[in-house]
């Protein structure tokens, strides 16, 4: 299983499991799917199902 890329459909802000999102306490090597449901977009605050997989 390979682990996807995310994006914020709102601004646009990828979520990449391989850095996470430390500042929101989301640790490098966190899958999406793992990222708890009140966790946000850092960059603009748009809710985790505001993020749609993305395709590179």
């Amino acid at each position: 299983m390979t682990t996807s890329l995310w994006i914020c459909e709102s601004c646009g802000w990828i979520y990449d499991p391989a850095e996470g999102d430390p500042d929101g306490g989301i640790p490098a090597g966190t899958a999406f799917e793992e990222i708890p449901e009140d966790w946000f977009c850092p960059v603009c605050g748009a809710r985790k199902q505001d993020f749609e997989p993305y395709e590179g």
